[in-house]
């Protein structure tokens, strides 16, 4: 069963066993707007937890990504590289951006639950 977690920064993680889909929240595709370039990681490469690993641009501005968990790359989102726009149509599905083995399980537990992004960002409205 998959659980899906978030960061402060505004990315998500959909986890799945020992690997998780890394995107960005709906709330930071909607304060980006019309996205129009993303640069994702090399498959094979390891990031500590909130080390930039993606760099998403749109017509307003260029925003990092941010590993949720230590880990290494283990798949890309290429059709990102044709259609940037999956990130604005469904940010929570095809929109993702990379796939990572989690290194440490125990980190999963400094990142917010749904209930706990909901109250962040509404802190932010």
């Amino acid at each position: 069963m998959s659980e899906t977690l978030f960061t402060k920064d505004h990315e998500y993680i959909v986890v799945d066993g020992d690997a998780g889909l890394v995107g960005i929240t709906e709330f930071a595709q909607g304060q980006l707007g019309d996205v129009v370039f993303v640069e994702l990681p090399e498959i094979g490469v390891a990031r500590k937890k909130g080390e930039q690993t993606a760099v998403v641009e749109s017509v307003k501005a260029a925003s990092e990504v941010y590993a949720p968990v230590a880990g290494e790359i283990i798949a890309v989102n290429d059709e990102l590289a044709d259609n940037p726009a999956l990130v604005n149509e469904d940010p929570h599905g095809k929109g993702w951006f990379f796939k990572i083995r989690i290194a440490d399980a125990g980190e999963l537990s400094g990142l917010l639950d749904k209930a706990a992004y909901d109250a962040l960002i509404g802190s932010l409205a």
